[in-house]
């Protein structure tokens, strides 16, 4: 249920976003004292909000006596099929999507970190194009969500790798189909664009707001398959005195991100920057937002060089193995190192 449905002013619903109540039950499982002093609203006030909020969770059916919570239990049999059976958006990279089992897992949440200029944006602009590939050509034919929150997303870019990727599907055509003149590829670079629902968000208040929202938008748009958040870490790393608030946001994001990935059988990718650790005296580079948040996703990936060369390593999964594998950021998107002969490497930001 969103904060947006309660009926009142749209001030106050701002308030309760920006302290971090983006659910009606974080609202019903606080007190009015702490409410009024959150949001700086009269104690009557808050009690008001408080009434309103249970009352529209119990139309809804979302309150604690409703049955339906626990609805939907299945047993490990179910889940091991279901995992078996996954549906996986390539990176475009072999070496890159054996390590992850064939590439990027719908149903979990995956976190992308590392370094500027390491290639992250590349990879979430590769997937929202690649999660197109037709289902005859061995992709879901969905489409995406890309969030933008540091304003680094390129469409010029974009139109680029969604031309390399229509043909490279030309050229191995023949692999899907035995016919492949009959069967030519029938996709345009202009409506892989049309099929990516681009968001840019300049605040974390519009960006828990977006994720909220995000519920609905899916349920009308069900072909979507994969959500990408570029960087979900930007407006959480500026203006933040308040630890608390912080770690109460992105906690109730994340449970947002992972019901989204397993009500509606989709991808959700987290890219993340880094920061800077002290251990044990000496000076380490870690993805930003603190440990606890490692608990907020599927499964972690961190990118880093090794030389001249772009790696990508599985540091956290409950299903794969920790490994490496090289990668390459090339005019035509992310590719297999060797594969640059025929397509130039490019420098990323």
């Amino acid at each position: 249920m969103e904060i947006g449905m309660l009926p009142i002013s749209a001030s106050k619903r701002g308030k309760l976003l920006a302290a971090g109540y983006t659910t009606l039950h974080a609202i019903s499982r606080t007190s009015t004292t702490i409410l009024a002093r959150d949001i700086e609203v009269s104690e009557s006030e808050a009690s008001e909000i408080m009434k309103f909020a249970t009352k529209t969770r119990v139309l809804d059916g979302s309150s604690g006596s409703n049955t339906n919570i626990i609805d939907g239990g299945q047993t490990a049999w179910d889940m091991l099929n279901e995992e078996r059976f996954s549906s996986l958006i390539t990176t475009s990279c072999v070496d890159l999507d054996n390590i992850l089992g064939g590439g990027i897992s719908c149903k979990e949440v995956t976190e992308i970190g590392g370094v500027p200029g390491i290639g992250k944006t590349q990879i979430g602009i590769q997937l929202a194009v690649n999660v197109q590939i037709p289902l005859d050509y061995g992709g879901l034919g969905g489409k995406a969500i890309y969030i933008d929150t540091e304003g680094s997303f390129m469409v010029e870019r974009v139109l680029q790798i969604a031309e390399a990727c229509i043909e490279d599907m030309s050229e191995y055509s023949h692999h899907f189909h035995k016919d492949n003149q009959a069967y030519g590829v029938k996709m345009h670079p202009n409506s892989i664009l049309e099929n990516i629902f681009y968001f840019r968000v300049c605040s974390y208040t519009e960006q828990i707001a977006l994720v909220n929202y995000l519920d609905k938008f899916v349920t009308e748009h069900k072909d979507v398959k994969i959500i990408i958040i570029d960087s979900v870490t930007f407006h959480f790393r500026q203006d933040f005195d308040d630890m608390a608030l912080r770690t109460r946001l992105l906690g109730e994001m994340s449970l947002k991100l992972m019901k989204l990935a397993r009500n509606f059988s989709l991808a959700v990718v987290m890219l993340n920057q880094v920061t800077i650790k002290h251990i044990e005296g000496s000076i380490q580079l870690t993805l930003a937002l603190g440990d606890s948040w490692s608990h907020s996703c599927t499964n972690r990936i961190i990118l880093y060089w090794n030389g001249d060369e772009r790696h990508a390593y599985i540091d956290k999964s409950p299903s794969l193995k920790s490994a490496s594998a090289p990668y390459s950021v090339t005019s035509r998107g992310i590719r297999n190192c060797n594969s640059t002969s025929n397509s130039k490497r490019i420098k990323t930001v």
